[in-house]
């Protein structure tokens, strides 16, 4: 058995496994290493690499997320997932459930279930593994794990959208939106946002972002109406990106650093939720990283500026 070429064939498998459980692109990585060094000194040889490798990624994932969620209960402001700008599993069969189960919407509800309850929804109804898989993974019973399963279901349902958008209806809705904070267009904005549509920034307590969750069209609209153009102004761009499996952008200073990423929440016609990370510590997977304390003293001196 060529344990190299089955890791490294499972790795995508296992990387989007850990993300889904821990919320962390740095942890889910740190998750899939940790599973290849205990594969390696195993003496053990499993009739499926796949199976063998999935629980020890689950149970590690477990672990970490245990240890993680005394951390995020002293977080500093709102906690969201580090963002993913692209999944590495991919499975056609199962594309609309991958791309669902990322979104920083999903990944959210998921914060509400316990371990056992998230690893099993996550490898049962993400990735479809038996329930005997399931089983071994978390090392409970076939029983306790469809209990697990029903528990986490049920929490998952209450917190999804009555509607969803499909994916072209997003992505022109987006376009929209990012063509109009590029022109300071308010107007067309409050077009694109729901009533009752809410702007949530996470830094961290590392980063300036918003004092409060700006909610209401009419405050969202102003707000990037007004600080986007003053982005522009400044050298600042927008690259729009598919962030979480959901239309957003990363956006950068003039030397092309990362400030922060955005996605949009987009149901029923209208973009529901503006989440965006600042954190800098969440964002070194997707380049280097902005001085966002300079930038945002650049903005205050050019939004004065244009009064």
């Amino acid at each position: 058995m060529n344990r190299a070429h089955d890791f490294e064939r499972l790795r995508p498998l296992l990387f989007s496994i850990a993300y889904r459980i821990l919320g962390s692109v740095d942890d889910a990585e740190d998750a899939v290493q940790e599973t290849w060094l205990r594969y390696v000194i195993s003496e053990t040889e499993p009739d499926s690499a796949q199976a063998y490798l999935s629980t020890v990624v689950t149970r590690v994932a477990i672990d970490v997320l245990r240890s993680a969620r005394v951390k995020r209960e002293t977080y500093i402001g709102e906690w969201f997932p580090e963002p993913l700008l692209e999944d590495p599993y991919d499975d056609p069969e199962r594309s609309a459930e991958l791309a669902d189960s990322v979104s920083m919407t999903a990944l959210l509800m998921l914060e509400r279930l316990s371990p056992l309850e998230r690893a099993v929804f996550v490898l049962r109804d993400v990735f479809a593994f038996e329930f005997a898989e399931v089983a071994a993974a978390v090392g409970r019973s076939e029983a306790a794990c469809r209990q697990l399963a029903v528990r986490a279901r049920r929490h998952m349902n209450e917190g999804r959208p009555r509607f969803e958008a499909d994916r072209r209806e997003r992505a022109e809705l987006a376009e929209r939106f990012f063509g109009a904070i590029r022109e300071g267009d308010v107007a067309a904005l409050r077009n694109v946002l729901a009533a009752d549509v809410q702007a949530v920034g996470d830094g961290g307590g590392k980063a300036p972002v918003f004092p409060r969750v700006i909610a209401g069209a009419g405050n969202v609209a102003r707000l990037f109406g007004s600080l986007v153009p003053a982005l522009i102004e400044i050298g600042g761009t927008i690259e729009a990106r598919e962030v979480n499996g959901q239309p957003g952008a990363i956006f950068r200073d003039r030397d092309g650093k990362v400030i922060n990423t955005l996605s949009l929440d987009i149901y029923d016609g209208r973009i529901q939720t503006i989440r965006s990370v600042v954190n800098p510590d969440k964002l070194r997977h997707v380049g280097p990283v902005a001085d966002v304390w300079r930038v945002d003293q650049d903005l205050r001196r050019a939004r004065r500026a244009t009064g």
